[in-house]
């Protein structure tokens, strides 16, 4: 069955389109641009780079019991948390039952088990109301290729800290053109003490924002180096490119990262 009948057989509105060119199928809302991507060859990888840059949380939290996801898009990221790590239980809102029934249809998101849960719910009113239920938070909700704005109140990103059991991450997704993206990055350094980090990825239409609840102020960087060869290795992601480019665009030392935006 083609995937233009296939949708019609799920109903799916017309701002949620489907496409297929060079065997990479998309996912498309209310635009041109690609809110999730799967290589049919290669299905299980992650095949968007800023999704791959997304993971570089593990060099910090390497050990989660539970990971939140705002905005599902086709669910690689929730697939991949699914499939990669067995110890690990994570939780996927998403406002629009239209793209969880793409994500199942079109992108090979799992049905719901004992580690993987996908809540049809407004992510603006979900995290407010669960405090220390996960050890990372991945924020990647758009509207029409921009941020959406109730997911970038002062107030929604103290919620995310709070939502944050110690030690956490919040991991946001921006489009490096996103008009407010300052507004936005103070906000998240105001909500989180200032322990930032920026990561722009490598295809230069995203940047990476890891913020940190608690931790440290600045970590040795031959361990992270260490860290990043063998997540390399176990992940098949560009671990070590990550650290690098932490240490270009953030704070450094000689022998430390610092966990702090320069302004």
């Amino acid at each position: 069955m083609s995937l233009r009948r296939v949708k019609r057989a799920l109903g799916l509105r017309a701002s949620v389109e489907v496409s297929e060119k060079r065997g990479v199928r998309t996912l498309h809302l209310g635009g041109d641009a690609i809110q999730s991507a799967i290589r049919l060859s290669a299905p299980d990888e992650l095949e968007l780079s800023y999704t791959r840059a997304m993971m570089s949380w593990l060099l910090f939290q390497p050990k989660p019991r539970e990971v939140l996801m705002i905005g599902l898009g086709g669910g690689s990221l929730a697939r991949f948390v699914h499939e990669r790590m067995p110890d690990v239980r994570i939780t996927a809102v998403e406002i629009n039952e239209q793209v969880v029934a793409a994500a199942h249809s079109f992108f090979g998101l799992p049905f719901e088990d004992k580690r993987l849960k996908v809540k049809i719910a407004d992510g603006g009113k979900y995290v407010p109301a669960h405090r220390n239920a996960c050890d990372v938070l991945l924020l990647d909700a758009f509207d029409d290729g921009r941020s959406v704005p109730a997911l970038a109140t002062q107030a929604y990103y103290d919620a995310c800290r709070a939502c944050l059991r110690p030690g956490g991450v919040l991991v946001v997704n921006f489009i490096r053109d996103e008009p407010r993206f300052d507004a936005y990055l103070s906000r998240i350094e105001r909500s989180f003490d200032g322990k930032v980090l920026l990561l722009p990825c490598e295809d230069r239409v995203n940047n990476i924002v890891l913020a940190f609840k608690d931790g440290p102020v600045r970590l040795a960087i031959d361990p992270l180096k260490r860290a990043a060869r063998a997540l390399k290795k176990r992940y098949r992601l560009p671990f070590d490119a990550y650290v690098r480019d932490l240490l270009y665009y953030n704070g450094k030392t000689a022998a430390f990262l610092r966990i702090g935006l320069e302004r």
